[in-house]
């Protein structure tokens, strides 16, 4: 016979051998996009408020110069975009939708040009992090050409990810800090869907 402390012993060294270790991470499934439309301030702005982004950071990536300052890549020189780092949940919005969202808030076929904003600092790009997302990124922008949404043809770079260099704190949410801050940025009514 066996006796009760032992099954309650038992029961406890069952239990604790398939639970997780304590302190154990839970895998984090957040996935990462890097986009170029323009003025960074007014993309973050609008990119934020999509359900399912779960981060937003403005900076500095497809250029060579590194360390980049928003002093350097003003003057069009570093080869850098004004670029926003965006962390999503992929449980709620897929890398493809946020690019159609992403195409909805810019124009995509001025080279070099947003608004008021030229300079090869505000060209429209996509940098991919892996063979996934390019071959996302080329087949949403042959469904934006074909959907006619545009009079031009897209000229949107998809090139590979390098470095990103974090924007100046001033930078970081700039209209929730200044409601009233410059934006050329708004959400067209498109006819783009998932």
């Amino acid at each position: 016979m066996i006796r009760p402390t032992l099954l309650i012993l038992l029961a406890l060294f069952t239990a604790s051998a398939h639970a997780e270790p304590k302190g154990a991470a839970m895998p984090d499934t957040k996935q990462t996009a890097y986009l170029s439309g323009g003025c960074f301030w007014g993309m973050e702005e609008l990119v934020r408020q999509i359900p399912g982004v779960v981060d937003t950071e403005v900076g500095y990536t497809g250029g060579t110069t590194p360390n980049a300052t928003y002093n350097i890549v003003k003057t069009g020189s570093s080869g850098h975009a004004e670029s926003l780092k965006i962390v999503f949940d992929p449980k709620r919005l897929t890398y493809r939708h946020l690019l159609f969202e992403f195409f909805r808030m810019h124009n995509p076929t001025t080279r070099n040009q947003q608004g008021n904003d030229v300079g090869t600092q505000y060209r429209s790009a996509i940098f991919y992090l892996n063979e996934d997302q390019k071959r996302t990124a080329e087949e949403v922008i042959k469904t934006v050409d074909a959907s006619g949404d545009w009079k031009a043809k897209v000229v949107t770079e998809v090139v590979p990810f390098g470095d990103f260099w974090q924007a100046e704190d001033y930078h970081q949410k700039y209209l929730v800090k200044n409601p009233h801050g410059y934006t050329c940025h708004y959400v067209r009514r498109m006819q783009l869907g998932e």
